[in-house]
């Protein structure tokens, strides 16, 4: 059975740093690309970061690119999401996703299991 649990969300200041963390059981996150979305109240769920399995490509969102950094521990089984100079428009519920794929995937629909997401409130 297949089970992610994010941590490390709160509430900081604009400016300021978080890490999250996406602890997985059930799969190697090193065989499979991980994602991290989120989700702002009345918005739909976006994209912000993902790792492709094998390769470890990455990408990012552009509103978050140089300020976001994704990174992989294959002997945790962890990936994690350092978050840095946030702003107010970070604000928002943070989910990670792993889709059962080897290359990068984008989409939520493209994604087959999810954790329970943790809030991330910047407060300017």
């Amino acid at each position: 059975q297949v089970k992610l649990v994010e941590s490390g969300g709160g509430v900081v200041q604009a400016g300021g740093s978080l890490r999250l963390s996406c602890a997985a059981s059930g799969l190697l996150v090193s065989d499979y690309n991980t994602g991290w979305f989120r989700q702002a109240t009345g918005k739909e769920r976006e994209f912000v970061a993902a790792v492709s399995g094998k390769s470890g490509r990455l990408d990012y969102t552009d509103s978050v690119r140089g300020r976001f950094t994704l990174s992989r521990d294959n002997a945790e089984n962890t990936v994690y999401l350092q978050m840095n100079n946030l702003k107010p428009e970070d604000t928002a519920v943070y989910y990670c996703a792993v889709a059962w794929q080897i290359g990068l995937a984008y989409g939520p629909r493209e994604y087959d299991f999810w954790g329970q997401g943790t809030q991330v409130t910047v407060s300017s």
